[in-house]
């Protein structure tokens, strides 16, 4: 999986650099493609290669955690 997103993201930054190095006719759609292909490719593939094996619950901020951090920081007030 990180070799395809490897070569995807070397694809789209390579498609970016041509559109704007190289005088044809077709270079702004090179730029657009290579931007396509980094928002709608790479980085989802990348989030989901990042997350796959993570538990969300850990992330998120609930009434119980936030006391818990109040009592480490010595937080004397409620919610």
């Amino acid at each position: 999986m990180k070799y395809l997103i490897a070569l995807a993201f070397i694809a789209s930054v390579t498609s970016i650099i041509c559109g704007y190095w190289l005088n044809v006719d077709y270079a702004q759609k090179l730029i657009g493609f290579g931007v396509l292909g980094l928002f709608f490719v790479v980085i989802p593939l990348f989030t989901y290669h990042r997350w796959k094996d993570r538990d969300a619950n850990e992330y998120i901020l609930t009434k119980e955690k936030i006391e818990d951090m109040r009592k480490k920081e010595g937080d004397k007030r409620k919610l």
